[in-house]
């Protein structure tokens, strides 16, 4: 399900209900202000708008009237996704099986390269494992935040990392929830001025116990000189790492010289983060043991003329990065195309055994 359909769906019809009904652009108003910050009195006024059609109905042709009901449902389907994806945020480690502190550090240790990366996150849980200890102990700790700065292209495990860091951080103690809450600049800025605080305020809130992940960080304050809802969101942002520091905690990811620019933006910003993680690229062996992994999880194994040609292939890739080089997302990318031409292949063989419906040959790549 995507929040964006939801979105679209409803403000195409209010704008539409709008026009029908010469309502001068306030019912198409308080559905922006819905959408953008899901705000209360917007909500109460066109559900007045809409009940005002409803009561004069003998005003109105049928037309108008279905469609006032098509947008009455739909705000409910709105408002009802939203909630459902607050539960499932909220309760996360309810349905899914916890697990214990050695296997989280064995699932972030299994993953292939990112050898500094695992290291630093190891450092961590070590140092506030101890510092824990030491508090509880009545001993004096130093005063530090839990957010981190993922830096790196894209394809590089940020994403999956910043998951297994907010439940490592949940088993140690440090977090009450540990659940993870992935937004982008989308999802905190707003179209009017003053509303963007009150979004970032949602996002906080419903990120509070676990992750908050923002991917391409940079971009809230790429047009800052002419974008004040940049500035307004990161106002917002940095006071909430620092009242929340104790139950929140904040990953900012994005390309590396980008970041650098981010940090700038605003002076108390970059005070607020301890800890910066580079992200380096995947190497050719590497990659072909990403793609080797989800071959296996699957059910699939590569030959070995093919394993050689698809090493050959990153080993290449590498070496250039153009525009197309995308690691990790590089190697799903070639895993579904195997998948596909291998099934176009086998699908013409008459009763195949185990071995010819796993097996991936040369002539799949």
């Amino acid at each position: 399900m995507d929040t964006k359909k939801y979105e679209k769906c409803f403000l195409d019809l209010s704008s539409k209900l709008d026009a029908v009904v010469n309502a001068c652009g306030d019912i198409t108003k308080y559905a922006v202000n819905i959408v953008e910050t899901q705000d209360a009195v917007s909500t109460k006024m066109l559900c007045r708008e809409i009940s005002n059609i409803i009561e004069y109905k003998d005003k109105y042709s049928r037309e108008v009237l279905q469609l006032s009901k098509a947008v009455k449902d739909s705000l409910i389907d709105y408002y009802g996704y939203l909630q459902i994806i607050d539960i499932c945020n909220d309760k996360t480690n309810d349905w899914r099986e916890e697990k214990s502190l050695e296997e989280l550090l064995s699932e972030l240790n299994t993953l292939t390269g990112l050898n500094n990366v695992k290291q630093k996150v190891n450092d961590l849980i070590v140092y506030q494992t101890v510092q824990k200890m030491r508090r509880s102990k009545g001993l004096n700790i130093t005063k530090s935040t839990l957010h981190l700065a993922f830096t790196g292209n894209p394809g590089t495990g940020k994403t999956t990392v910043a998951r297994i860091v907010g439940r490592l951080y949940k088993q140690i103690g440090l977090l009450s929830k540990g659940h993870f809450v992935e937004v982008s600049r989308t999802d905190l800025i707003a179209g009017y001025q003053g509303q963007t605080a009150l979004k970032v305020k949602k996002v906080i809130e419903r990120a509070k116990g676990g992750v908050l992940f923002i991917d391409e960080a940079y971009s809230i304050t790429e047009n800052d000189h002419s974008d004040s809802y940049g500035r307004e969101c990161l106002t917002e942002l940095t006071k909430a790492l620092e009242d929340y520091r104790d139950d929140l905690v904040v990953i900012v990811a994005g390309y590396t010289e980008p970041m650098k620019l981010f940090f700038e933006a605003n002076p108390g910003l970059k005070s607020r983060f301890n800890t910066f993680i580079e992200f380096d690229d995947y190497t050719a062996d590497e990659l072909t043991k990403i793609l080797e992994t989800l071959c296996r999880k699957n059910d699939y194994h590569l030959d070995d003329s093919l394993k050689e040609k698809i090493t050959d292939f990153f080993l290449r890739a590498t070496e250039k990065k153009d525009d197309s080089f995308a690691n990790a997302r590089m190697a799903r990318n070639i895993y579904d195309d195997l998948v596909m031409h291998h099934a176009k292949r086998v699908v013409h063989v008459l009763n195949p055994d185990i071995e010819t419906l796993s097996l991936l040959k040369e002539e799949d790549f």
